[in-house]
């Protein structure tokens, strides 16, 4: 349903305004969940029962704006790449539909409209998320200069967490199971974007670019394994640092099983089973959050 509203607002835009919704891959909802959902976390759990709905609303919208705003950056920096490879040869910065300097002007509006967004919350969110820009902006030369890019990108996914907790307390002062959600959130990333990256394995190979499929090449199930035992062991030591209810317990867990089955069906060597797998992984975090809010209320 989300993938359906998103593209047909991006359908039925203008002309003018279509390159920029696509630039911000609005046509393409999974990036923004996959980087809310650990937010989403923090912001129930970080509540008495009841979620604060102005929290989870701006933390939301604001999700989007930023994940637009390094989607817009990364393509800027990744264009010359981007052109060589057909599943992006079409993306507005690498196919000439939008210039260098506009795409970077779009990047910096989202950045701001983040900040004034998360600052109805509280001036402190909009604080946490502004000290993560500087590592949106140099992901994209990670994949050059440093050889497993997918750990910096896992901790520039996760650190949604910090904001989705902040705009709740107004404190940036977290404990430690703020920490364990956080390590949750970027082991989690680096399962859903090692399977994104074997799309792309043997043009990152001709290119030289730098990814998870090329590192872990044919034990990158066995790495897979690790990383759900990771992400779903940091799930629990979290919840179980708070009073929260034993339904908590029971959903993760359930999770973490739904994740453990998309590793093994999912075909390392097939770009389209790594891509429904990939979206497929929205799924292990609307479940793990649903189990954060079931857990406050047993």
């Amino acid at each position: 349903m989300l993938h359906k509203i998103s593209t047909d607002v991006v359908a039925k835009s203008p002309d003018s305004a279509r390159a920029y919704l696509l630039l911000m891959r609005l046509d393409r909802p999974t990036g923004y969940v996959l980087y809310l959902l650990p937010g989403l976390w923090a912001v129930v759990l970080a509540s008495d029962e009841r979620p604060d709905l102005l929290a989870v609303v701006v933390v939301a919208v604001a999700a989007v704006l930023v994940r637009g705003f390094a989607c817009a950056v990364n393509d800027v920096v990744d264009k010359d790449i981007d052109a060589r490879v057909a599943r992006t040869v079409t993306r507005p910065v690498a196919s000439g539909t939008i210039g260098v300097g506009n795409a970077l002007l779009f990047a910096a509006a989202q950045a701001v409209a983040a900040l004034l967004l998360l600052a109805v919350a509280n001036l402190e969110t909009a604080l946490v998320v502004g000290a993560s820009y500087p590592l949106i902006v140099a992901y994209p030369f990670m994949k050059r200069i440093f050889f497993w890019p997918t750990a910096f990108l896992a901790l520039v996914m996760s650190f949604y967490v910090f904001v989705g907790w902040t705009a709740v307390t107004g404190s940036a002062d977290y404990p430690v199971e703020v920490y364990g959600l956080y390590a949750a959130g970027a082991f989690w990333t680096l399962i859903h974007d090692a399977i994104y990256s074997h799309q792309d394995k043997e043009y990152d190979r001709k290119i030289g670019v730098r990814s998870s499929a090329l590192l872990f090449g044919r034990t990158t199930k066995v790495w897979l394994a690790l990383f759900v035992v990771l992400s779903v062991g940091g799930v629990l030591w979290a919840g179980s640092r708070t009073p929260i209810g034993w339904a908590f317990y029971v959903i993760v867990v359930l999770a973490g099983l739904f994740l453990s089955s998309l590793v093994v069906r999912v075909d390392l060597d097939d770009p389209k089973s790594c891509w429904d797998t990939f979206v497929a992984n929205t799924y292990f975090g609307w479940i793990v959050l649903a189990g954060v809010v079931a857990g406050q209320f047993t």
